[in-house]
């Protein structure tokens, strides 16, 4: 399974911005954007450089390839799918990663960062509609139920409480004493409170 490798925090400086790839420790003190918010490289310059159009329309999909945890090869596969698609581009391929197996077990409250969702549904904890799923980038489709296996839940008991103190979306209804949670309906772009410019991404497959 490919995975984007490298230390979090300078993702996040990278990108400018919390990307809260490291789970607890993104909502501490101990965030590295708290004390360091400048880019990894570029030391304490007074101006930095200007950006060019190539550069802008990079970090914006950089940022939202990171956020998901997605490698450049699968990314690309998920705006081919969304072109393919009806309506905006850019909306349809946020709806494709926000409905990505790894993505809503961490938005449910059940892992710490969509890293550790991942590394939980390949080790075989989760079951999707009563059957094992180890595919991190399956995409769930309103209406499907999530579960943790019964002989593993006291040994994941841990994880899920300590996460229930965020906001679960609308369009998850989370159950933390069964371990389980449904998606009800497909979220929409303004739901997911997410800071991404799809139509620079979109731009940049288009070059």
């Amino acid at each position: 399974m490919g995975r984007e490798a490298g230390p979090k925090c300078k993702q996040c400086r990278r990108e400018g911005e919390k990307l809260f790839l490291k789970g607890d420790r993104c909502y501490s003190r101990n965030c590295a954007m708290n004390s360091h918010s400048r880019p990894p490289g570029e030391g304490s310059k007074k101006r930095r450089p200007r950006r060019s159009q190539y550069q802008i329309h990079l970090r914006e999909k950089q940022k939202a390839r990171r956020i998901y945890g997605v490698r450049e090869r699968q990314f690309r596969s998920y705006v081919a799918e969304a072109k393919r698609k009806k309506g905006v581009t850019g909306e349809a391929l946020l709806t494709l990663l926000e409905r990505r197996f790894d993505n809503l077990v961490y938005r449910a409250g059940f892992a710490s960062s969509r890293q550790q969702a991942r590394q939980m549904i390949v080790h075989g904890h989760l079951e999707l509609n009563g059957r094992a799923t180890n595919v991190p980038s399956a995409l769930l489709r309103d209406g499907d139920m999530v579960s943790i296996k019964e002989g593993r839940r006291s040994r994941l008991k841990a994880i899920v409480e300590a996460n229930q103190g965020r906001e679960i979306p609308t369009w998850l209804e989370a159950n933390a004493d069964a371990m389980k949670f449904q998606l009800v309906s497909t979220p929409n772009v303004e739901q997911m409170g997410l800071s991404i410019a799809t139509n620079l991404i979109v731009e940049f497959y288009s070059r």
